[in-house]
C-alpha cells in the first residue's frame, strides 16, 4: 500500500477539524455573517441588540438579532474564535437540521430566561450564551457516543457554569460586563432540544 502523500494528510487534518470541502465553506461564511454587523458601528448596534424597551415597544426582532450584533469588532472576533473552536469540535455531531433546533432552543432559553429571571438587565448583544448552547449539546453527543473526550468537556462546562454563577466571569474573558446568565441560558436550552434528538452515529 502506498504511503498517504502531504495532501491526503492535508485533507485528512482538515476533516478532523471538520473544515474539508462544504463543512469548511460553511464554517468561513458562518464567520462572515458573524463579523458582518461589526461594519455598521454603532448605529447597528443600537438597531439590533437585544434591548428590554424597545422589545416592550413590539421591536421582537431583536430576540435575534441580539445574538448576531457585538459590542464591537473585537468582540465579534472573539465570538468567531469561539465558533471555529466549536465547529472543530462538534460540527459532524448532529445534522445541520439538528444544529438549526439546538440553536433556537439556545436563543429561545437566553431570551426567555434574560426577560423573565434578569428584569434589571436593560440590554445584550453577542454570540457567547449561543455558543455555550452549542457546547452543551455537542458535550451531550460525544458523552453518548462514549468518545473519550465526553468527560472532560462536561467537567469544563460545569466548572465554568459554577465559577460564573459563584464568583463571575472569568479571568480571561477580558470584560468585567459579561452576561454570565446567558451562558448559563443557553447550556439550559441547548441541553433541553439535544436531549430529545439523537447524534449522528460515528463510522466504524
Amino acid at each position: 500500500m502506498a504511503p498517504r502523500g502531504p495532501v491526503n494528510h492535508g485533507r485528512a487534518a482538515l476533516k478532523s477539524l471538520n473544515c474539508d470541502a462544504r463543512y469548511g465553506a460553511t464554517l468561513l461564511a458562518a464567520l462572515v455573517l458573524l463579523l458582518l454587523p461589526a461594519l455598521a458601528g454603532e448605529a447597528g448596534r443600537l438597531a439590533l441588540r437585544y434591548d428590554r424597551g424597545a422589545l416592550a415597544a413590539g421591536q421582537w426582532w431583536r430576540l435575534l438579532t441580539g445574538h448576531w450584533v457585538h459590542l464591537n469588532l473585537r468582540h465579534a472576533i472573539l465570538n468567531g474564535l469561539g465558533l471555529a473552536l466549536m465547529w472543530g469540535l462538534f460540527a459532524r455531531a448532529y445534522s445541520p437540521r439538528r444544529w438549526l433546533l439546538i440553536l433556537l432552543g439556545a436563543i429561545l432559553a437566553i431570551d426567555a430566561g434574560l426577560w423573565l429571571w434578569d428584569s434589571t438587565l436593560q440590554w445584550y448583544v453577542g454570540s457567547s450564551g449561543v455558543l455555550h448552547g452549542v457546547m452543551a449539546a455537542g458535550t451531550l453527543a460525544h458523552l453518548r457516543q462514549r468518545q473519550p473526550d465526553g468527560l472532560l468537556l462536561a467537567a469544563f462546562l460545569a466548572g465554568k457554569l459554577l465559577w460564573e454563577q459563584l464568583v463571575g466571569p472569568l479571568p480571561l474573558s477580558g470584560s468585567a460586563d459579561v452576561v454570565v446568565d446567558a451562558h448559563l441560558f443557553g447550556v439550559l436550552g441547548g441541553l433541553a432540544v439535544a436531549a430529545w434528538l439523537p447524534p449522528r452515529r460515528l463510522p466504524l
